[in-house]
């Protein structure tokens, strides 16, 4: 089993991509090593994507990129300039407002980035802000996307580990709230020490308008959110509902997207889905040819060994998940890990809600990071900055995430208590 877990990290390192990295060494054991039946291990790979709570994946993306396409971001931006424009620093706080919001829509940092990002850049730099602020909080602020409810993360958590995805998009929220308010007193010192003022008056009337301008795009979060937490929807007939109603905003209420962008958007799902659950079929297949090696076993045995307190292995999981976010895609790291990790917290007694939110987290704060860092590609072209430059852009922001980190680590009620208020947890 070392030899495989060797050639899965030697294809990752000469740049083969993720699922062939997985399949790949996973065929080699089962066909080379076992001399399992093919059928088999097309059997598992299958099985593996054969999942209910799997659809709410090509629909929350949709849902993302069709509020990308139909002008809803910039509605949403305009309201968070009149909501925090006024303040010290305020294209900053307005910036991490603004993903607060899209993050109820999107469910994903990569949409957030590109979407609000392209924005939120060129607006900084016109008001005068660094090129290297701007990159920043921009960066920072996407990884609210998977941590404030709906996630596309949490869905792929929720089957691996066999847990409510409803609840999981509960836990987000508080934790969400602890993050922005983190990064917004950040933006408050920046502004302080490079005595940068206000954007804007603040302006009642221009509130007023824009929130009512944004109302229908801020009702998505509501309708996703409050359907589930009533039980109306399922997570995914909750994705359903937010592709029906940006589809109503985009084509009937505010009649911005067309049938071009329509089936542009319509074809860019299909490829990121594809992509999603090529890696969930080969990381279900890697993760069974875990299992049945018994490594997730030896894994779970080596670490209690150690110790069995649950902060010290929540501490080395933690700097586990903080490298590893650095070298592998989010979905394929959620993918191999919980089926390792799961065994382990059980055994010493943390919530499995609780850990999602940790790990996703992790793997959020990896997004910023190269050599993998998505959100690190997509803003450095945005802004076009070089990786080097938009890395250090970046640094100062992993002190509010870490903080926060260390927060819902250590506080497990900032994510259990609002899924047991709504009788989710027990």
């Amino acid at each position: 089993m070392i030899v495989i877990l060797f050639l899965f990290l030697a294809a990752l390192l000469i740049g083969i991509p993720v699922f062939i990295a997985l399949a790949g060494s996973s065929l080699l054991y089962t066909h080379f090593i076992a001399g399992i039946p093919d059928f088999v291990v097309l059997h598992r790979m299958a099985g593996g994507v054969d999942s209910f709570p799997l659809l709410a994946v090509p629909f929350f993306i949709l849902a993302g990129n069709l509020m990308n396409s139909a002008g809803i971001t910039n509605r949403i931006y305009d309201f968070a300039v009149a909501l925090a424009g006024w303040m010290r620093g305020g294209l900053g706080h307005v910036n991490i407002l603004g993903s607060v919001i899209f993050s109820g829509m999107s469910g994903t940092a990569i949409a957030d980035a590109a979407g609000l990002g392209t924005i939120e850049i060129k607006a900084m730099q016109d008001h005068g802000y660094s090129k290297e602020f701007s990159v920043g909080v921009t960066a920072a602020s996407a990884t609210l996307g998977p941590i404030i409810p709906p996630s596309l993360p949490f869905v792929i958590y929720g089957m691996m580990a066999n847990v409510s995805i409803g609840a999981l998009f509960l836990g987000g929220v508080i934790p969400g709230l602890v993050m922005t308010v983190l990064m917004m007193a950040y933006v408050t010192y920046y502004a302080r020490r490079h005595n940068i003022g206000a954007d804007q008056l603040f302006r009642w009337r221009v509130l007023f308008a824009t929130f009512i301008a944004a109302i229908p795009a801020l009702l998505t979060p509501v309708i996703i959110i409050g359907g589930m937490s009533f039980g109306w929807f399922t997570p995914t007939e909750a994705a359903i509902a937010a592709c029906f109603w940006a589809l109503i905003l985009g084509c009937f209420l505010y009649r911005s997207l067309t049938w071009k962008q329509f089936y542009k958007v319509t074809m860019d799902t299909i490829e990121t889905t594809a992509a999603v659950l090529l890696i969930v079929g080969a990381a279900s297949l890697f993760g069974w040819v875990l299992t049945t090696t018994r490594l997730t076993e030896v894994a779970t045995e080596a670490l209690l060994s150690y110790t069995d307190n649950r902060y010290v292995i929540l501490l080395l999981i933690n700097i586990l998940l903080l490298v590893v976010g650095c070298f592998l895609e989010t979905i394929a790291a959620i993918s191999i890990l919980v089926p390792i990790l799961m065994p382990v917290i059980l055994k010493v007694g943390i919530d499995p809600i609780h850990f999602g939110l940790i790990m996703t987290l992790n793997l959020m704060i990896g997004l910023l990071h190269p050599p993998l860092g998505m959100v690190l590609f997509v803003l450095s072209r945005i802004a076009n900055l070089s990786i080097e430059r938009t890395t250090m852009a970046i640094l100062p922001w992993l002190i509010p995430l870490l903080l926060s980190l260390v927060a819902i680590t250590i506080f497990p009620e900032l994510t259990l208590w609002l899924p047991r208020q709504m009788g989710m947890l027990k």
